[in-house]
């Protein structure tokens, strides 16, 4: 893999989010309030005819625009290849001081953010623009992408839910655009769903729209939006921040109707019991993730992703304590801190550390549910060997 290409004077920040008028409108904010400031902006709708529109504009209209052929018949990859050359031309211009990457629909910042940066570019931040009133409805939401119209491949199987729910939970910033036209009005549950899914983010309110009536930008005093937007962003502290090994999970909480429980435990599930409780559990949140361990497969850390009543397990690597010590120093500090936090004299970094986010949470049903699928005081005490003859019911599922 190659290396991060020269580097660029240009700052670049990222706008993205499913939610189309928050969206638009926290980069019409942008562009009223860093003067001179553009937007590269990358539609996907036309990937149906075999091509990507490119458009540049200021907070005059568009500048420029241009096509993108599709790349393996895929129009984010197309994005990713004409994304980096796009900006190159714009710092080698000189003429503006901030490029704005406006997202399509459902395209993901993460990977954004990381192509930018191996270009050779300063990523400032990378924000989510949220209508609250939207949030519930969004993370309920398990239809494909396709069925919308927003899948950026013809291979793309995301779906409404996981895909907000990520877009949501990367960025260091969400701006949050309520009273949209069209828009039901957003309530004190609602914000503090947002509140509680991303507990770290700055939440910055913006305007719904045109931002005519707003004052004239000024260097001395750049809007909150402005300041969030150029107050940096580490690419790789956000990529820890999402692996299941180390993500950075919401803690408890509880208020105005909405409630995060974080259930954490050292003992491992019985694979049978909890694939059985698998659809009473995914269904017991609007958000739930984190990491399980499963008897009999004590070397594999698991990562539990549910969003829109549909759940994705699958393998995140190994545990910390299933690895030779020599191993441990090509492991990132951030992994072996977070393994330092959960070690057991007897079972290493093994253990289950989830949380579940939703309006209404049964919090007492959903604890006995998940301690109902951990192994008995017999079983537990039967020991690895045993355990490693239990069905191994989540074979299927993780396509072993």
């Amino acid at each position: 893999m190659s290396g991060p290409g020269p580097s660029h004077d240009l700052p670049v920040v990222i706008v993205g989010g499913l939610h189309a008028d928050a969206r638009r409108a926290a980069v019409a904010r942008l562009l009223a309030d860093v003067a001179d400031s553009v937007v590269l902006h990358h539609d996907l709708a036309t990937a149906g005819a075999g091509t990507v529109v490119r458009t540049v504009r200021d907070a005059t209209g568009i500048l420029d625009a241009g096509e993108a052929p599709l790349v393996n018949d895929c129009a984010c990859c197309a994005l990713r290849e004409d994304l980096v050359p796009e900006l190159v031309r714009l710092a080698e211009a000189g003429r503006t001081p901030l490029a704005v990457v406006e997202l399509w629909d459902s395209v993901e910042p993460k990977a954004m953010a990381e192509v930018v940066t191996a270009g050779g570019f300063t990523v400032t931040g990378v924000i989510t623009a949220v209508d609250p009133a939207l949030v519930l409805p969004y993370l309920g939401n398990g239809d494909d992408l396709a069925e919308g119209g927003l899948a950026a491949a013809a291979t793309d199987r995301r779906t409404v839910a996981d895909t907000f729910a990520r877009q949501l939970e990367y960025a260091s910033v969400l701006a949050l655009a309520e009273s949209l036209p069209g828009s039901p009005e957003a309530d004190d549950e609602d914000r503090e769903l947002l509140t509680q899914l991303h507990p770290t983010a700055r939440r910055v309110p913006i305007g719904h729209g045109d931002p005519a009536g707003a004052p004239a930008p000024s260097a001395s005093a750049p809007s909150e939006l402005a300041r969030a937007a150029l107050a940096g962003f580490d690419v790789e502290a956000a990529a820890a921040a999402q692996h299941p090994a180390c993500a950075l999970l919401p803690a408890e909480a509880d208020a105005h109707g909405v409630a995060t429980l974080v259930w954490h435990r050292r003992r491992p599930f019985h694979p049978e019991r909890l694939y059985a409780a698998l659809e009473d559990l995914t269904c017991a949140a609007a958000r739930s993730r984190g990491r399980f361990w499963l008897a009999g497969k004590g070397d594999t850390l698991l990562h539990w992703d549910a969003a829109g009543g549909a759940l994705c397990v699958e393998s995140a690597g190994p545990w910390l304590a299933s690895l030779p010590d020599a191993a441990w120093e090509l492991v990132p500090p951030v992994r072996r801190a977070a393994a330092a936090l959960d070690w057991h004299p007897e079972h290493g970094d093994r253990c289950q550390h989830l949380v579940f986010t939703s309006p209404g949470l049964d919090r007492d049903g959903l604890e006995r549910l998940l301690e109902s699928c951990l192994l008995t005081d017999a079983e537990y005490a039967a020991g690895q060997a045993a355990w490693e003859r239990l069905p191994p019911a989540f074979d299927a599922l993780l396509e072993v």
